[in-house]
C-alpha cells in the first residue's frame, strides 16, 4: 500500500480501498441491482411455467431452478449457496489481495469481468437464500432458461480468459 504524505492513515486505507476496488463494485452492484429488479418482476408478473409469448425462438419463461447452471446439482441448494459464499470470499481476496501480486488482475478488464462474477454471484445468491430456488426466465428454445446473473457470469468468465490471454501473449 502506498502512504501518501498529507494522508491519514484511515484515508489512505480508503484510497487504497476505492483504487482496487471501485470498477469492480461500480460493476458489480448494477449487476446485482437489474439482476433483482428482473426477477422481482417476473415472480410478481407471471404464474410459474408460463411462458411470453408462448411460442418462437425467444421468449421469457418463468422457471424455479434449485440446481446450478443446467440444473445440476438439484435439490443442494444449501451446498450451492456454501460454493457461492466460498466464490464471494474468493473473489473479494483476489480483488483485494492478490491483485497487488499479479499485473494481468490490476488491469480495468479483468477488474470488470471479477466485477461481473461477482453481481452474478451475489444476484443468484439472494434468491437461494431467499426461495430456495433460483429464478430463471430468458429462454431460448435451443438452450437452458437462463437470467441476468447467469448472463454476467458467463459474460465475466469468457472476458476474464480473453483478458488473460491476451495479457499474456503481450
Amino acid at each position: 500500500m502506498l502512504v501518501k504524505p498529507g494522508m491519514g492513515k484511515a484515508a489512505n486505507l480508503f484510497a487504497e480501498f476505492y483504487r482496487r476496488g471501485a470498477l469492480f463494485l461500480g460493476v458489480a452492484l448494477p449487476v446485482i441491482a437489474l439482476d433483482q429488479l428482473t426477477k422481482y418482476i417476473v415472480k410478481t408478473n407471471m404464474t410459474l411455467g408460463q411462458s411470453i409469448p408462448e411460442s418462437g425462438l425467444f421468449h421469457w419463461t418463468y422457471v424455479q431452478n434449485t440446481g446450478a447452471a443446467f440444473s445440476i446439482f438439484r435439490e443442494h441448494t444449501h451446498l450451492l449457496s456454501i460454493f457461492s459464499i466460498i466464490g464471494i470470499i474468493l473473489l473479494l481476496f483476489i480483488v483485494f489481495y492478490m491483485s497487488t501480486r499479479f499485473d494481468f488482475l490490476r488491469s480495468p478488464w479483468a477488474r470488470l469481468s471479477l466485477g461481473l462474477i461477482m453481481g452474478g454471484t451475489v444476484g443468484n445468491l439472494i434468491d437461494r437464500l431467499s426461495y430456495g430456488y433460483v429464478i430463471d426466465f430468458i429462454d431460448v428454445d435451443f438452450f437452458a432458461t437462463f437470467n441476468v446473473a447467469d448472463s454476467a457470469i458467463t459474460v465475466g468468465a469468457v472476458l476474464l480468459a480473453i483478458t488473460y490471454i491476451r495479457l499474456a501473449r503481450d
